[in-house]
């Protein structure tokens, strides 16, 4: 017998039925993916079995190597098909084990269980509509999308406004917008119904910023109030907001100061007496003893013009809802209120 035959009959004595009964016994009797992965590696890898086997084939010649080659994959895709099928087995009853020691039965009665509690943010927004809405005030939501009209032009913002900058803005390729504020709400009822209105509009709002007191999502709620001419005036305004104010922060002193906003006239930045010094002055307040938390004023013409409402007069005022939660509650990172950290949540349970 020449050295081709005898590595031919050699290697059918290696691939005969039993021999391939002992590697598929053995791929079945694995109890574990680890044993599975170790029977893996010395049938199919490369210092394993068959790559043994078909190391062998150089030295055959064409016709004994093509029968060799040809039994050798053969032999390979049939082992690989049980392995794949074992492995699928082991892992399925590997996931039910664990499964099943890790079940939690939900309905057993846990003394350990926390009660949950409203978001500081959403808090501070519930207590501010609830005292809107015990004066009477309609609670009106809109659209998070937004176009220039009621964003901008509507609110006696022209295409000059630095307000209308990129970098405080999120614009979309169609000249649609994320809205900067919620005053598109009230442009939006005012041109949907006629007066007297009364309404807040509470909601999230997007600006391109981002630090200690800014994040590119938060919340305001902007009021409206519009009558007919000559029946509201900045005495109204006044005297609602030190009630809200002095309703959300105890008793604190209030002051108005003039200032500017494109969509009232005359317009006012409202500040409150410091609630971490009692208006001492400290760090928090810059020392001046008072905090700045809203800003008003007596709606411009121009805006009552775009929505085509004549003879009316009327206020309105915005505020952040962050701002608030964080002289609430005492928080000094605005980022905080959105990283989720249970231990600052935790408190407010």
């Amino acid at each position: 017998m020449g050295i081709n035959s005898l590595i031919v009959y050699v290697h059918i004595l290696i691939y005969g039925d039993s021999i391939l009964k002992e590697w598929y016994d053995k791929i079945n009797d694995a109890l574990s993916v680890e044993t599975l992965e170790e029977i893996r590696i010395c049938v199919f890898g490369k210092k394993g079995i068959l790559a043994a086997e078909f190391a062998k084939m150089k030295d055959l010649s064409g016709q004994e190597k093509g029968k060799l080659a040809k039994e050798l994959n053969t032999h390979k895709a049939a082992l690989m098909n049980e392995f794949t099928a074992k492995k699928i087995t082991l892992q399925t009853e590997a996931l039910m084990v664990a499964m099943k020691a890790e079940a939690i039965d939900v309905s057993m009665f846990s003394t350990s269980s926390q009660a949950g509690a409203l978001h500081p943010v959403m808090e501070t927004m519930d207590r501010i509509v609830e005292y809107f809405s015990s004066m009477n005030f309609a609670v009106k939501t809109g659209q998070i999308v937004e176009d220039d009209f009621n964003n901008f032009e509507a609110l006696n913002l022209p295409k000059y406004h630095p307000a209308r900058d990129m970098q405080d803005t999120f614009y979309f390729k169609d000249e649609m917008m994320l809205r900067t504020h919620t005053s598109p709400v009230q442009i939006r009822t005012m041109m949907a119904s006629k007066p007297p209105i009364r309404m807040i509009a509470p909601g999230a709002v997007f600006r391109r910023d981002y630090d200690l007191t800014h994040t590119p999502m938060f919340h305001q709620v902007e009021g409206l109030l519009v009558d007919k001419e000559g029946t509201v005036s900045f005495a109204n305004l006044k005297f609602i907001l030190e009630d809200f104010l002095k309703y959300m922060f105890g008793e604190v002193e209030v002051r108005f100061r003039p200032s500017f906003f494109p969509f009232t006239e005359p317009s006012a930045e409202v500040d409150i007496s410091c609630v971490f010094c009692k208006g001492e002055g400290c760090r928090v307040c810059s020392h001046t003893g008072w905090l700045e938390v809203l800003g008003c004023g007596i709606v411009d013409p121009n805006v009552f013009e775009a929505v085509n409402y004549k003879d009316v007069s009327g206020y309105a005022f915005g505020l952040g809802v962050e701002r608030f939660a964080m002289l609430i509650h005492q928080i000094g990172d605005l980022r905080s209120l959105f990283e989720g950290d249970i231990k600052l949540l935790e408190q407010f349970q």
